[in-house]
């Protein structure tokens, strides 16, 4: 599904990612462990093919960085779900609408919108805010949110960076539950995180990365 080899990026300070080959398989929970500024969003960021590697390829699916256009890139990102630490919400739009939008950018039906964002948001056990704006929800209930907007497409590959980073312990643990059972049901998710000790506690598979290169 996913395949990075011997992938290079390099940043003007000099930061950025040497050597990374590793896979995601079809249904695998992988998590990407290493503290800030060890090259995990750059990382995600050539999965969804925001940075082109300076050396190496990156395959997902039938794409290939090597061959990619500029015009199918957003084709690819079609195909995966992206959940960020920071929740990007719209402000100006409710729950419902927040989901949706991601259906409606390519041209779904109303009908259809409608059943696959009522579906994601009992996903997330947000069914009763769907009328809610943002502002008035929890960190950990916009976070679920986010990821049920991640999640309404249907996507082969959920990448999440870093989202219980800004949440509690308790918090957190209810967004992994939520992982967790999306993942059961047969998507791939590559979670990105610094929190070692967290992601001991769940299974799946664990990469350790430290400036730029994979250590473990």
């Amino acid at each position: 599904m996913v395949e990075l080899q011997s992938v290079r990026v390099t940043y003007a300070n000099g930061e950025g990612i040497d050597q990374i080959t590793f896979s995601v398989a079809p249904g695998e929970m992988v998590f990407l462990v290493g503290p800030s500024g060890a090259g995990k969003s750059t990382v995600l960021k050539t999965i969804y093919m925001d940075k082109q590697p300076a050396e190496g390829h990156v395959v997902v699916g039938d794409y290939n960085s090597l061959f990619i256009r500029k015009s199918e890139v957003p084709f690819l990102r079609r195909k995966l779900g992206i959940v960020f630490q920071d929740f990007r919400l719209f402000a100006d739009r409710d729950v419902f609408d927040n989901v949706a939008f991601t259906l409606e950018v390519i041209g779904a039906r109303q009908k259809e919108i409608k059943r696959r964002v009522l579906r994601a948001l009992a996903d997330v056990g947000l069914s009763h805010k769907a009328r809610k704006m943002p502002d008035e929800l929890s960190g950990g209930e916009q976070q679920r949110v986010a990821i049920a907007r991640a999640i309404v497409n249907e996507p082969l590959l959920l990448l999440a960076d870093e989202p219980t980073g800004n949440l509690d312990p308790e918090t957190a643990a209810g967004i992994m539950d939520v992982l967790l059972r999306i993942n059961t049901r047969g998507t791939s998710i590559l979670m990105a995180t610094h929190n070692y000790d967290m992601v001991q506690r769940y299974r799946g598979r664990i990469i350790k990365i430290n400036n730029g290169r994979l250590v473990a």
